[in-house]
Formats: C-alpha cells, sequence, structure tokens
C-alpha cells in the first residue's frame, strides 16, 4: 500500500486542491498518482505484470469520453493488454470484458473484499455521467457495452486507431527514473513542486 501522506506530505484532496489539476476535481490527480505508483510499485517489486480491475464499464466509459472528444492518443493506447516499454510494466486487464455487477457477484460469492461505493471525490465526475449514459443504452437494449467495446477492439486490432506519429517519445525523469514524454520532471513529480495556482 502506498501512502502519500507519509511518502509526499499530502493527501491526495489536499494535492488537487493545491494544483488545481482537472478543475478542481481531483480524478486527474488521482489516475497521475496511481499510475505512477502502481508502476513504481512493479518496478521495485520486479514484477512483469501489473494486473488491474477495470471492468467491461470502466472501458466503455473511457472508450465513449475519448470517442466523444476524438483523443486519438488515448484511443490508440486503449487496450486490454498494455505491452512494457522501458520503465513501463506490462499492464493486463483481465475483467474488462465483464460487467461490474458480475465482478460484484463473483466477489461476493467467494467472499473477496469489494468496496460497492463510488469514490467520494468522484461526485460529478464526467466518467460518471458517461457511465450512467451507458447504463440507460444498456437497459434498452441489453449488451450495448460490451458490443460498443468488442467492436472498438476488433477495429483496434486491424489497425485503424492506430498512427505511430501520436505515439510520444519516452524519457526518464531525471527525479523518479520514470518515463515521461516532457523535458524535465514528469508530471508525477511537477505535483509535489507545483505551488497552489
Amino acid at each position: 500500500m502506498v501512502d502519500l501522506q507519509d511518502e509526499y506530505g499530502e493527501t491526495l484532496p489536499q494535492v488537487a486542491r493545491r494544483v488545481q489539476r482537472g478543475r478542481a476535481k481531483p480524478c486527474s490527480v488521482c489516475g497521475l498518482i496511481k499510475r505512477h505508483a502502481m508502476n513504481r510499485v512493479a518496478r521495485d517489486g520486479g514484477y512483469s505484470v501489473l494486473a488491474t480491475g477495470h471492468n467491461l464499464d470502466d472501458e466503455a466509459a473511457v472508450l465513449f469520453g475519448n470517442l466523444l472528444h476524438w483523443q486519438t492518443g488515448y484511443i490508440a493506447r486503449q487496450a486490454p493488454v498494455l505491452e512494457a516499454e522501458e520503465g513501463l510494466a506490462r499492464k493486463v486487464k483481465p475483467f474488462c470484458r465483464f460487467y461490474e455487477r458480475e465482478t460484484a457477484a463473483y466477489a461476493l460469492i467467494t467472499y473477496i473484499d469489494y468496496i460497492f461505493e463510488e469514490c467520494p471525490h468522484a461526485v460529478g465526475a464526467t466518467s460518471l455521467q458517461y457511465k450512467d449514459i451507458l447504463n440507460r443504452m444498456e437497459q434498452e437494449a441489453p449488451g450495448t457495452k460490451l458490443q460498443f467495446y468488442q467492436g472498438f477492439l476488433r477495429t483496434r486490432q486491424a489497425n485503424f486507431f492506430r498512427d505511430e506519429a501520436d505515439q510520444p517519445t519516452l524519457i526518464p525523469c531525471p527525479a523518479c527514473g520514470q518515463p515521461t514524454s516532457t523535458q524535465g520532471l514528469c508530471a508525477f513529480c511537477r505535483l509535489w513542486t507545483r505551488q497552489a495556482t
């Protein structure tokens, strides 16, 4: 477990308020911190693969949002398996084709601890709005989310969304050593040096 207060001197809400990243919602800061911390733990622990609990509801909502805004770089990098790159652990999403309710049901019947509540900091997050829209579509036409996501995976496999020009060149951050596409400190390290805006 990573304790931000112990390791960096601030909690997630404190960092989010200080830097105002993501229009005062901590989701953007949280995502950045989680990606950095999970990769660091995988690297430092000598693990070759990092598995996350992203489910179909998560993946469909992210895809929906990225398509709405035509964020082609993010679309090109969304996949059930992200191969390792220099300094980045291989990432897999074994639950990406399972609905959230299916993974919750499995956790219940096998006595795996499961957090049912949404993150208390996520109130008003666009990802929850996208999930709500997709849930309403799913209610009217069961299987919509799975068809949407599997259709994306088929087009991705056919290289429809792949454009090597969209892939940034990664270099090590001079402070933490993790890959970054910017010169100087990575976005994570800049969080801890940035003053209130």
